[in-house]
């Protein structure tokens, strides 16, 4: 399935390949900055794509040369903590988080505060040579709030995140991808193919294999390694009960391309 189709004012959702899902924010005033309305239609595409059966990878990116500047500080800046509190922030990030199949982000331009933060839900972070991460927040007065403290402590190491956080400095896609935070580093014009052929490759994969790797290597993030050996071995044993395993193997067997179809 391919095509493409507006999903709300700030959001545009095309499907680039078969199975392939694309979500591209469209604040091009404002550097795609999440403000409110934003974050409301994250949260319904997310939770739209999710249960949809014909896409088997997502990938997230922002337009006009920006990924996202980050929170929308205009909407925020004269807020109490109630008010605050009010926003759709966390249930946004929940819907992110909580996508089942494997989401990758393409960044150029900024990614910065939440647009950094956006970037670290992603299973997968392609990043054009202008990208530019960080997490600024302290620059305001204030701190992340979408999870760096978190994320990127436990994907960078301590003292790493805490030299992004403690600054409020930005570093360049080299300098990403030396940490760790980026996974692939390519010229800015070769990103749009790239993140589309991985996707493309990602969703020719068995999908139910595809999901319990997401699943297993988030949830044995945070328990010991014993318990996450036996949340693999449980999860590989029920892959032999899937039809696309038998697929798999005899196609590996009869040295031909396997035809897998999430059953």
């Amino acid at each position: 399935m391919t095509g493409s189709g507006e999903v709300g004012r700030l959001l545009e959702l095309d499907h680039p390949a078969h199975g392939v899902a694309r979500v591209t924010l469209q604040r091009p005033e404002a550097r795609n900055a999440l403000n409110t309305p934003l974050r409301c239609e994250l949260y319904d595409v997310f939770r739209q794509l999710d249960s949809d059966e014909l896409v088997r990878c997502v990938i997230v990116r922002g337009s006009h040369g920006h990924f996202a500047a980050g929170a929308d500080l205009k909407e925020v800046a004269e807020m109490g903590p109630q008010a605050v509190s009010q926003l759709p922030v966390l249930k946004t990030w929940k819907a992110i988080s909580e996508l089942s199949k494997p989401l990758i982000a393409a960044v150029d331009g900024p990614a910065l505060g939440g647009g950094c933060e956006l970037a670290q839900h992603a299973d997968i972070i392609l990043a054009g040579r202008s990208a530019r991460f960080g997490q600024p927040e302290v620059n305001v007065g204030i701190m992340p709030g979408g999870g760096a403290t978190q994320r990127l402590v436990r994907a960078l190491g301590y003292w790493r995140a805490m030299h992004l956080m403690l600054t409020g400095d930005p570093i360049t896609a080299d300098e990403a991808f030396q940490i760790g935070l980026v996974s692939e580093v390519v010229p800015d014009e070769s990103l749009e193919q790239r993140s589309i052929e991985m996707a493309s490759k990602i969703a020719s994969r068995p999908p139910i294999a595809i999901r319990l790797i997401k699943q297993v290597a988030l949830a044995g993030a945070d328990a010991s390694l014993e318990a996450g050996l036996l949340l693999e071995r449980r999860a590989f044993e029920s892959l032999f009960d899937t039809k696309d395993q038998k697929e798999g193997m005899r196609a590996f067997a009869e040295r031909r391309s396997p035809v897998f179809t999430g059953q």
